[in-house]
């Protein structure tokens, strides 16, 4: 019970991570209709940022995951602005092939800058707490409040603020907002940018624990388009509940399958979700 509950804890820890680097992607995907494969690379450009602020520019660890929300939500808000703005009344495969080559750029311009070693992210929270007899480190806890924290903000700015609701209502349909006076072009860079910090928070948060490197974003990305269809394209609960789904679906078939086939569960997971609900969990047609 001990060994299931511990498990439980770590599928929270990683499908906080999941959630969010969902969630930014499928607010993308409202405003696109593309999926934006560039997503990961803004998620390692995150990792990067913080770790620079950090080792070499001598900043807390608040202070660089700050640093790297506002550098990365400003670099998606450019990507938006000079790639998928002119691109948006051609065919899709236009904005699919330049979000591919918008991530092989930031992962060469990683590999150039940082060098493609791996390093590893120092942290002011390695305590490690006995909580219930769970051996849990603070770096741990940390993600899971903090990764809640954010999603709740979210959702409340989504639902609750006029800007919020503007979002929703361009992601539906964007003639539409356009016919009833709501400035499209200003909404979908602050979609961008909130996408760019959701990811930069997330790998901030988890890179603690794993390692920054150049590559530390493909099977991240791999995973959040799965979680987006599994939840439903375009649905913001969908995001959430999928990335939870597929966070304790690893972590508790690594302990009791094989951790040799964790990053096989998310592909398993599709297909079964797929063939009973094959629009997704919370696919109501609402992108």
């Amino acid at each position: 019970m001990e060994i299931l509950i511990q498990q439980l804890f770590n599928g929270l820890t990683i499908g906080s991570v999941y959630s969010l680097v969902a969630l930014g992607l499928t607010l993308v995907y409202g405003i696109l209709h593309v999926p934006n494969f560039a997503h990961g690379a803004i998620y390692m450009i995150g990792g990067y940022v913080t770790l620079t602020m950090m080792v070499y520019a001598g900043l807390s660890y608040w202070l660089a995951m700050i640093i790297s929300v506002l550098v990365v939500g400003t670099l998606a808000l450019l990507m938006e602005r000079l790639i998928f703005h002119p691109l948006r009344n051609s065919i899709s495969i236009n904005s699919m092939i330049a979000a591919i080559g918008m991530l092989l750029f930031l992962e060469a311009f990683a590999q150039l800058f940082w060098g493609p070693d791996y390093r590893e992210m120092p942290t002011p929270y390695n305590e490690v707490v006995n909580v219930l007899g769970l051996t849990l480190t603070v770096q741990r806890i940390l993600i899971v409040v903090a990764a809640i924290a954010v999603m709740v903000l979210l959702y409340v700015f989504l639902k609750k603020t006029f800007i919020g609701r503007t979002i929703i209502a361009l992601s539906q349909n964007r003639e539409g907002a356009f016919l009833v006076g709501i400035n499209a072009n200003k909404v979908a860079m602050l979609t961008f940018f909130i996408a760019g910090a959701l990811a930069a928070i997330a790998a901030s948060l988890t890179s603690p624990i794993n390692l920054v490197f150049p590559g530390m974003g493909h099977l991240v990305i791999l995973k959040a388009f799965v979680i987006i269809i599994i939840g439903g394209m375009g649905s913001v609960p969908g995001a959430i509940v999928g990335g939870y789904i597929l966070g304790f679906s690893e972590s508790i078939g690594a302990t009791y399958i094989s951790s040799d086939y964790k990053d096989i569960i998310a592909f398993v997971l599709l297909i079964i979700i797929l063939s009973i609900k094959p629009n997704g969990i919370f696919a109501k047609g609402e992108h």
